[in-house]
């Protein structure tokens, strides 16, 4: 019964770790919420599980609204995001319901475009370091002594403002006279995001059979702060970017459900899931001052896991199928005074590969003891 229930558990976590950065909308990339939480449903107190996972994508399809603009890579002047991301967290038991987390997102990014270095030749941004931190607690409602079957966690937490927001690049043929200079970065790579943010969970599953089981999440994150002050030059390319000149600091959110089978006692498993998230137009607290590209994407998310003993690795390839870039405050602004339709693109990803690894830390058995 405790081998299934971990099985159940560790694919519900791993089906709830990824945020896709979905290229130019700035969507960040989260494991989970708060760190590995689901893992600690079978930890109890005084047992920690340590995770590290990778992702990897390449954004470069264009889109206005839902359409997409298959010109721009005909003509070469798409615009293509290479993201690197290492995620490290460590979730702690504080009993049979409680547990905290923390978590510390590490990223390499590079930006290929025309437009960003004087139109007529292709250069690259780039930008690395560690990204925006964060620490929750998070609480299941049944103990999990006795939820075999079904369970479901409420995680709050806060994420610090540990990432660059200014990083910068060498722009070239931007300057006087076409002069290289150094620039801030494209918000989409852009380490962190320069807020203190709160964040909201819930993760639920049920088992429906020997090997069959649901799952389901929500996340969401608020940052109450409106812009971070750092420059976009956008202005520099059109007048009616002005609005556009600082960066904002914007809200996201993600939605998951799907199905786990497990087999082989049960050592392998295999998910089948899809995927909602995105960058809203407005956020919830706070002001919508500021350059974001608002933007959405809906995801088939295929997974499988490897479980022995206290490791566990885990592949998941998100395939996106739905995204949709629609207009921002600015967009709307702009065609409400000049009558004319307005509209800003965004580049998105095909697909992604994440790649991780969880150890248990501790006597697991002696955990569930209090």
């Amino acid at each position: 019964m405790l081998r299934k229930l971990l099985a159940t558990v560790l694919l519900l976590t791993v089906s709830y770790m990824h945020v896709l950065a979905q290229g130019c909308v700035a969507i960040k990339h989260f494991s989970t919420c708060s760190g590995n939480p689901n893992s600690s449903l079978q930890t109890g107190k005084g047992y920690a599980l340590f995770s590290a996972n990778y992702r990897y994508f390449k954004s470069f399809r264009h889109f206005r609204g839902t359409h997409e603009e298959p010109d721009r890579v005909t003509n070469g002047s798409e615009v293509i995001n290479y993201s690197h991301s290492l995620d490290l967290n460590l979730t702690y038991g504080l009993g049979n319901r409680t547990f905290l987390t923390a978590n510390l997102p590490i990223v390499y990014n590079e930006r290929s475009s025309l437009y960003e270095h004087g139109g007529a030749e292709r250069y690259s941004s780039y930008s690395k370091g560690l990204g925006d931190a964060r620490i929750g607690v998070g609480y299941w409602l049944k103990d999990i002594n006795t939820a075999h079957d079904a369970n479901m966690s409420v995680n709050l937490g806060i994420k610090l403002p540990t990432g660059t927001y200014g990083a910068t690049s060498t722009f070239y043929n931007v300057g006087s006279g076409g002069a290289d200079e150094v620039r801030p970065v494209d918000q989409s790579i852009q380490p962190g995001d320069g807020g203190f943010g709160i964040t909201l969970g819930l993760q639920a599953f049920k088992q429906l059979g020997t090997r069959l089981s649901v799952y389901g999440s929500g996340f969401y994150l608020s940052n109450p702060k409106e812009t971070n002050g750092t420059r976009t030059f956008r202005e520099t390319l059109s007048p009616i970017l002005e609005n556009e000149s600082i960066m904002s600091v914007t809200d996201q959110y993600s939605l998951s459900a799907g199905l786990n089978y497990s087999f082989f006692k049960p050592s392998l498993t295999l998910s089948l899931g899809g995927r909602f998230e995105g960058i809203p137009v407005k956020d919830v607290i706070g002001g919508d001052l500021g350059f974001r590209r608002p933007g959405m994407a809906g995801s088939l998310d295929p997974g499988i896991i490897f479980m022995k003993d206290q490791l566990m690795f885990t592949l998941n390839v998100p395939v996106v199928l739905y995204r949709n870039r629609p207009q921002s405050l600015t967009d709307l602004e702009t065609e409400q005074l000049t009558g004319l339709p307005r509209a800003g693109d965004a580049a998105f990803a095909d697909y992604l590969i994440n790649f991780g690894l969880t150890i248990g830390l501790g006597n697991k058995d002696k955990s569930h003891q209090e």
